[in-house]
């Protein structure tokens, strides 16, 4: 199967649910390439990206002009050019111009005409507002099934700024919606998203990566509290911060270390000054896999303490909180979002309600003065995570459904 996977950035540290997906499809024999607008610039890398040649499989759609009629002229010229090659398709995108059809962009048509030349069975688009250049795909002509992941802030805070009604057009002309929670379906489903072409389809973990192993603290010993995550508003690092300097105040032995970059570091930073906690507070930086699960492995307990941004911004199904679980950390997050689908609350970890610090408070005191159950408690997050997110399971699945979906279209 040919497969064409479009994102915005690649490779995207926060984003390695992308990457394992394409790695996961790699691995079952598909023939998989991946289309971005941009390369995400970062200093660090996943070590997967070298190791499956996934810059061979990357193409990046050119930037286009800042002028509006020297793009309009680029694009004419391309639409001309490419005519004998592929007249019905340069048709089409003559036909958006003359009706100024919205949409239609030297950018897009870019990358229309990669498609064109791909001849892919399947189109993975990673979040709903890259569906909708899905869509236009298909109105440029491309054969392939269109498919829309949908994640977090694009069927969140992207729908408070251009409407319920953003995806119309998208779930008339989508062929698959796959929302990565439960959650997400039900609002798919609030916003008129045809049911019979909605798949629940959640991000995995590679269990072989992530290795469980048992949390012990000695007595008297620092209690290492984690959080993983870009440093935006909807993480919840400052309820994190302020919970951390109230356990220090009732005298607990705690650190908390955060890890990512982001526009918060400052504030964030300035925050732990205020409350005089620089001392039990640290930040990391951005990391890659390797690091990361180094920091799993040290720490005691995982937190995240999630919240709706003030422009709507909403979490999916976190995947640093299926990491976590798969390793054996007991973990404190809040009943946010879907949330809920990874965490079992009162086993795997507690959840609590959002912007509560006094309830995180109450949640980590509790587990630092009881640390037998952490054992118990780590067990089962890791055995949920076999269970529901093993990410050869879902490969496999999403493979299956991918291959329904042709089967299905060809009938």
């Amino acid at each position: 199967m040919k497969i064409a996977v479009l994102t915005y950035k690649f490779p995207c540290l926060s984003e390695t649910f992308i990457l394992h997906q394409i790695t996961g499809l790699l691995d079952m024999g598909h023939d998989v390439r991946i289309f971005a607008f941009s390369p995400a610039n970062e200093s660090k890398v996943h070590p997967d990206f070298d190791k499956y040649d996934l810059a061979d499989r990357t193409c990046y759609i050119p930037s286009a002009p800042g002028n509006k009629f020297l793009c309009m002229v680029m694009a004419l010229g391309l639409v001309v050019l490419n005519l004998p090659r592929s007249p019905g398709n340069m048709l089409r995108c003559l036909k958006m111009f003359i009706l100024r059809k919205k949409g239609l962009s030297l950018k897009r048509l870019y990358l229309l005409l990669e498609f064109i030349k791909g001849r892919f069975d399947i189109v993975q688009c990673h979040y709903g507002t890259l569906g909708i250049v899905g869509a236009f795909l298909k109105d440029g002509g491309i054969r392939a099934r269109v498919c829309t992941a949908f994640h977090g802030f694009d069927i969140s805070s992207y729908l408070v700024t251009h409407g319920d009604n953003a995806y119309d057009e998208l779930f008339q002309k989508g062929d698959l919606f796959l929302p990565t929670s439960e959650h997400w379906k039900n609002r798919l489903l609030e916003l008129n998203c045809p049911a019979d072409r909605i798949i629940v389809h959640q991000m995995g973990v590679d269990l072989q990566r992530f290795e469980y192993s048992e949390r012990t603290v000695a007595e008297g010993e620092t209690v290492r509290i984690l959080m993983v995550g870009r440093l935006t508003e909807k993480k919840g690092h400052e309820y994190a911060i302020r919970a951390v300097a109230k356990l220090i105040d009732r005298g607990k032995k705690v650190e908390l270390l955060i890890a990512g970059g982001g526009v918060l570091k400052d504030s964030l930073m300035s925050l732990t000054s205020q409350l005089h906690v620089e001392d039990h507070v640290k930040f990391s930086g951005s990391v890659d896999q390797d690091e990361v699960i180094g920091l799993y492995a040290r720490a005691h307990l995982f937190l995240l303490p999630s919240v709706t941004a003030a422009d709507g911004d909403m979490e999916s199904a976190p995947v640093v909180l299926k990491e976590a679980c798969a390793m054996g950390l007991p973990v404190v997050s809040t009943l946010h979002s879907g949330i809920g689908e990874v965490v079992v609350d009162g086993k795997s970890g507690f959840l609590v309600p959002e912007r509560d610090a006094d309830a995180l408070v109450d949640r980590l005191g509790y587990l630092i003065d009881n640390p037998d159950i952490w054992p118990q408690m780590g067990r089962c997050g890791r055995q949920f995570i076999e269970d529901h997110f093993n990410i050869e399971k879902l490969s496999g699945e999403l493979s299956g459904i991918f291959d329904s979906l042709i089967e299905n279209t060809r009938n």
